[in-house]
């Protein structure tokens, strides 16, 4: 499961200044401009060279739901990159990552404390440098578990030890059992 990236993709659909095009008619038309010819739409969306020529011209205007999803995945995730791009380096030099989730969190702490996970509601603003890290890990591919660790590190820092105020015997930070994850910047 990849919560993070999810989170990541919805981030990114909440900065759309417009709407992608909601008819198939419509969402066909963007990507075969996004991609140049109706093989490479067929190749990303994983039907016939013909089937896409179909779709295009109107001729079939209701495609097997799964079909229907990947269309749309597809549209959505090339939908105003500049906007995206945009965003995320705001987030990346000066605004931060804001991170709502309901998870598991356990750590290590000094001998005498309790270190046992729980489950915790947390809203926190984790600083540019987070957001950049976890931009980075997922442009080069990095897994979920990866990511959790960035956002894991960033809890500690800010949540857990307040900038180095209090917890200073903390050592690791860890994040199960997410039960929902959002980001917002």
């Amino acid at each position: 499961m990849a919560e993070i990236e999810d989170a990541i993709e919805r981030a990114d659909r909440e900065a759309f200044t417009r709407e992608p095009p909601k008819t198939l008619k419509g969402q066909i038309g963007y990507l075969i401009r996004q991609l140049k010819t109706t093989r490479a739409v067929a190749e990303e969306i994983g039907v016939s060279q013909r089937s896409v020529e179909r779709y295009r011209k109107g001729e079939r205007k209701h495609p097997p739901r799964a079909i229907a999803e990947r269309i749309d995945d597809a549209v959505r995730q090339r939908w105003q990159p500049q906007v995206r791009k945009r965003r995320q380096r705001q987030a990346a030099t000066t605004g931060g990552i804001t991170v709502e989730t309901r998870a598991r969190f356990g750590y290590t702490a000094p001998i005498g404390t309790t270190d046992d996970g729980r489950f915790r509601r947390l809203t926190v603003h984790l600083p540019p440098a987070y957001a950049q890290r976890l931009f980075d890990a997922r442009d080069a591919g990095s897994s979920d578990q990866e990511m959790r660790g960035i956002i894991a590190e960033g809890f500690k820092d800010v949540y857990f030890q307040d900038g180095g105020a209090r917890a200073l015997g903390l050592s690791d930070v860890a994040i199960n059992d997410i039960d929902y994850l959002d980001l917002d910047y």
